[in-house]
């Protein structure tokens, strides 16, 4: 590959990590501040017991299986607590973009604490969703699959 289009691949991909992680940190839901990170721990709680409800109870799922769901919760919720650690996104790459010129330093130190991030959490987020799905009944799981294939939108377990 030549280099010039080895550094623009690079550079474009870099540039879609860094608009991606602030588009998906600075998601707003009404109500919420800026999402389940902004939540005291009682309201983080008691979001995740909704959410653990109402997922076990569309899969049917038993006591062992909601544990593992809610482990799976606290892992996502850790994963993007450290995602958005350090202040405002936004805040953040409007100092990026807030002089005459794209400041490369700030945006590289700031894709490569996101990336940092995602590839400590990572790991247990993928062992506690390993642990989940693979509690699973094979009829729970065909149900996943469902779910997945047909809607798999953020709001696909609504019905």
């Amino acid at each position: 590959m030549k280099p010039w289009l080895k550094r623009t691949l690079v550079g474009v991909f870099g540039a879609s990590v860094l608009f991606g992680g602030l588009a998906a940190c600075s998601h707003r839901h009404p109500g919420h501040g800026h999402g389940w990170q902004a939540m005291s721990e009682e309201d983080a709680a008691q979001f995740k017991s909704r959410m653990v409800d109402r997922i076990g109870g569309k899969l049917e799922l038993d006591e062992a299986q909601k544990a593992k769901l809610g482990v799976l919760a606290d892992k996502l919720r850790e994963q993007r607590n450290a995602l958005v650690a350090g202040g405002d996104p936004r805040a953040e790459f409007a100092a990026v973009i807030a002089g005459p010129t794209f400041d490369r330093t700030k945006a590289k130190t700031l894709v490569d604490a996101k990336t940092g991030a995602i590839n400590t959490k990572s790991p247990e987020v993928i062992a506690a969703m390993a642990d989940f799905y693979d509690s699973l009944k094979p009829e729970q799981q065909a149900k996943v699959r469902e779910f997945m294939s047909r809607r798999g939108g953020r709001h696909g377990w609504r019905s």
